[in-house]
């Protein structure tokens, strides 16, 4: 595998184009805290010239069948699984995630929803005839929104991208693909993708850009429609934006999602599925439940429980497929999360494992993964989203406490509940406040609607409801012949 990467060309209308000036960003590999590569970085102009190739490209690739463009998908999803290998241990690199889920997420997922999306439009057509209720009938046509303006995030940076370009795609829509500057290089991957497709000229464009290209992106002209993840400051900035411009937008946000431990709950299940709810991608998951109520009558329980499965998890080199938590992204991330941790500290919560940086690890950007138990919900690590590896344990009294423990929350991303009891799960995730709630289990189902309510987000993405954003829908009356 080479060290380094270099990618000093931005994908625009096809091509491999140079940027209006020599700005650039070096990648650091978070494992090792060493440049992995250089990218090129977007100007203001540079985001001009993308946004007017998506518009070229525009009315040909709207006016082709739906089955013409699952064709085109098909070979880029077949592109892009070609590939999935390298592409994950590029994205571990770049992010620190271990390779044991990057292979998934950041391989093999892309080309799962590209697939998936093209096989949902295939075979539909245009336009819907309906009868009218005052006689005639009404011809509803399915257009594409147009231009989409695609800003993502570094923590998740291959299937959070897809979530948005295959539905977009699949429905008609050009894209500007805006990746963040921390994992820029896995970004290429969809332009590399989209030339052994064959995909024409226009129709994706990456541009790795900072703020002022994003904020540029945003409020362009010749944008249709914004979909963003990402913080949920940067999402209402966005919102605000949006709003005032009258354009459509998808913000999947922040979350700080409660796991409901109920008196029945089978301790051994919840904490084999501890890892993959709670500490994925080693905290730095939005979905991620990281506050974990307990009832008092089980308290003792659940805290050994939960220290006892975050204590003997792998701390490692996220390349290493034994590996269960990697490195940080950043040096700045891990920084904000052992500000949290000395927070915590400081607010009198004890630590049971974890709170500082591993010794045999003094290269990289690791945390330990770290447990506080006795939280008052109202605390702040236990309010405010830390995005590393951190978890709160708070006692409850009934179930009517844990419900409205849960709710106090300004997010409503995720959650989980743990019960012997499916149909009383059931019936406790329906009360909970959050877009999605899992019942002794969590993972995303791409045939399913994901996203969020409060400070979470608005729309939904995945399922059949993830193309629903990339239309308008027009009306055409005829009366009674």
């Amino acid at each position: 595998m080479d060290t380094t990467l270099d990618r000093r060309a931005l994908f625009i209308d096809g091509e491999w184009t140079k940027p209006h000036t020599e700005t650039t960003v070096e990648v650091i590999e978070a494992a090792t805290e060493t440049v992995l590569g250089t990218s090129a970085l977007a100007t203001v102009a540079d985001i001009d010239s993308a946004v007017a190739a998506a518009r070229r490209a525009l009315p040909a690739w709207r006016a082709l069948s739906p089955a013409e463009r699952a064709e085109y998908l098909d070979r880029f999803a077949a592109a892009l699984r070609a590939r999935a290998k390298a592409t994950a241990a590029l994205a571990s690199r770049e992010n620190g995630m271990p390779i044991a889920l990057s292979i998934n997420v950041n391989g093999y997922a892309p080309s799962l929803m590209v697939g998936y999306y093209a096989n949902a439009v295939r075979g539909t057509e245009r336009d819907e005839v309906r009868p009218s209720a005052f006689g005639g009938r009404t011809v509803v046509r399915r257009d594409p929104v147009g231009v989409v303006a695609a800003i993502t995030p570094w923590n998740y940076p291959q299937s959070l991208a897809a979530m948005k370009l295959a539905p977009a795609l699949a429905a008609g829509c050009t894209v500007v693909l805006k990746p963040a500057p921390e994992t820029a290089l896995d970004a290429y991957v969809f332009a590399d993708a989209a030339l052994e497709a064959g995909l024409p000229p226009g129709v994706l464009n990456v541009v790795v850009g900072g703020r002022e290209a994003g904020a540029h992106l945003v409020e362009h002209p010749g944008v249709d429609k914004v979909a963003f993840t990402g913080s949920t400051a940067a999402g209402k900035a966005i919102g605000e934006v949006c709003g005032r411009l009258l354009r459509p937008v998808t913000l999947e946000l922040g979350g700080k999602s409660a796991s409901i431990v109920t008196a029945d709950a089978d301790l051994e299940v919840f904490a084999a599925n501890l890892l993959e709810v709670s500490l994925v991608n080693n905290g730095q998951t939005c979905h991620a439940g990281t506050r974990i109520l307990a009832p008092r009558s089980r308290y003792a329980e659940v805290v050994e429980a939960v220290t006892e499965t975050v204590r003997n998890l792998r701390i490692g080199d996220p390349l290493d497929r034994e590996t269960q938590i990697g490195p940080l992204v950043s040096a700045a991330q891990r920084e904000r999360v052992l500000g949290f941790v000395e927070s915590g500290r400081w607010d009198g919560y004890r630590v049971t494992t974890g709170g500082g940086t591993p010794a045999d690890r003094p290269t990289g950007w690791y945390v330990e993964p770290t447990v506080f138990e006795g939280v008052h919900n109202a605390a702040r690590i236990a309010q405010e989203e830390i995005f590393g590896p951190v978890l709160t344990i708070t006692p409850y009294d009934g179930e009517e406490d844990a419900i409205e423990m849960a709710n106090d929350s300004r997010y409503g991303l995720g959650g989980t509940v743990w019960t012997t009891d499916e149909e009383r799960g059931l019936a406790i995730a329906g009360r909970i406040e959050s877009g999605t709630v899992g019942v002794n289990h969590y993972q995303l189902d791409l045939d399913a609607p994901f996203g969020g309510v409060k400070d979470s987000g608005l729309g939904r993405e995945l399922g059949p409801e993830g193309l629903a954003p990339y239309y308008t829908a027009k009306s055409v009356y005829f009366g009674t012949r």
